[in-house]
């Protein structure tokens, strides 16, 4: 019987092909609709945890001033020294690298290539703490840190910049008034944080950047990098603590520094981003009833049609129960398929949208088969009542109507 209706439901949608694309064309949009949104959403949560991540392996930052981005209150703030740092890595436990970080936006020369970057002056657990790994060269031997050496490591956006496919080991570029011989190449990390190009850099010892950039022993900020079972929450208390007491600040005295770990930036970011994507899922539903009541209209539409040959299967012997069976089915065969369309859309839609905005493509078969089986229950739901409305006609007035 089933089969039957089954063959039955085909033979009328045929019948009506163009009618038939219409009435699921709502189901389609919706289907492709809700699936798109989800996996591009969770493409760009993905993105942002990897680009947080990217900065650093179970990093805490630490910078002068109360507030964090535009308009931070830095400028009153006092500065770390080389003391504070030594003592954060004394005194503050399960560190795994301590990097005190001193920067300065300047032009690059060399040959005939410029380029302006931002040149850090750093020590050798920067590469620790910012998880970088060198594609060529080496990282700065203590003699150079010590001494404060011209020596550099640069990114790999600055060796394209400034010397194209040419390999910059044992090449000097010009740092304002000084020449740096250019020791390592950083791997490639791609785009950052807020859009950053973090490639887009120069590494150099710390008293060098001291001594010829900034003038100045002052340190900019820390980055602190935490062992795999530290407890971010511990460190990050008893690093405030330490800094305060060194800082000399009262105990009603707001903080002027500010620790940020980059771990719960990256558990906020994804959350802001999954409720978003959960609003867009949200809101791109919807157009899945509207399907809905498109093929409940056009079931109404097909039992006036049919009313007559609706009343010769009654008047047959066709049981109320068969004649509802038949028109559910073929609403089901309706959305099932317009769901099944929907589907292979939105997985090419996704293929080409993530490849364009540069994100991961991360296939859910949950929400294909949940929004598959959604648009199905969508026919049940919407053709019960044309498909009852079908099995409860009189036979009598049925046969009669034209």
């Amino acid at each position: 019987m089933l089969l039957n209706a089954l063959l039955l439901a085909l033979r009328e949608i045929r019948r009506n092909l163009l009618r038939s694309f219409l009435t699921v064309l709502g189901i389609v949009i919706g289907v492709a609709a809700v699936i798109t949104m989800v996996t591009l959403g969770n493409g760009a949560t993905r993105m942002v945890a990897d680009q947080i991540a990217g900065l650093g392996s179970n990093l805490l930052m630490v910078m002068p001033g109360q507030r964090l981005g535009p308009g931070r209150d830095s400028a009153g703030a006092p500065k770390f020294k080389i003391a504070d740092i030594e003592a954060i890595q004394q005194q503050v436990n399960g560190l795994k690298a301590v990097a005190p970080v001193v920067g300065s936006a300047v032009t690059l020369v060399a040959g005939t290539q410029n380029w302006s970057s931002t040149v850090s002056g750093t020590s050798n657990d920067y590469f620790v703490a910012g998880n970088w790994k060198l594609a060529a060269g080496r990282q700065f031997s203590d003699d150079e840190e010590r001494a404060g050496k011209a020596v550099c490591v640069i990114g790999n956006t600055v060796k394209k910049e400034l010397f194209g496919k040419q390999s910059p080991l044992g090449s000097s570029i010009r740092v304002k008034a000084f020449a740096c011989e250019v020791i390592g190449v950083l791997a490639a990390k791609g785009q950052g944080g807020m859009g950053m190009d973090q490639d887009d850099t120069v590494l150099m010892p710390l008293r060098t950047a001291q001594r010829r950039l900034t003038g100045s022993l002052d340190i900019g900020n820390v980055m602190v990098s935490l062992k795999d079972a530290t407890n971010s929450t511990v460190a990050i208390a008893q690093l405030r603590s330490l800094l305060r007491e060194r800082r000399k600040l009262a105990e009603n005295a707001d903080d002027n520094f500010n620790v940020m770990d980059t771990k719960q930036i990256a558990e906020t970011l994804s959350g802001t981003v999954r409720t978003m994507t959960g609003l867009l899922g949200a809101v791109a539903a919807v157009s899945l009833l509207v399907g809905g009541i498109g093929i409940m209209n056009i079931m109404l539409v097909s039992v006036t049609e049919r009313t007559r040959e609706i009343g010769i299967r009654l008047a047959i012997g066709a049981l109320e129960h068969e004649v509802l069976l038949q028109f559910l089915i073929e609403s089901v065969v309706l959305s099932a398929f317009g769901g099944l369309v929907g589907v292979v859309l939105a997985f090419f839609a996704c293929l080409g949208l993530t490849a364009l905005m540069s994100m991961p493509f991360l296939f859910n078969p949950g929400i294909n088969l949940t929004a598959f089986a959604f648009s199905a229950a969508i026919g049940v739901i919407f053709g019960y009542v044309p498909a009852r409305r079908a099995a409860q006609l009189d036979p009598i007035q049925a046969l009669r109507h034209e």
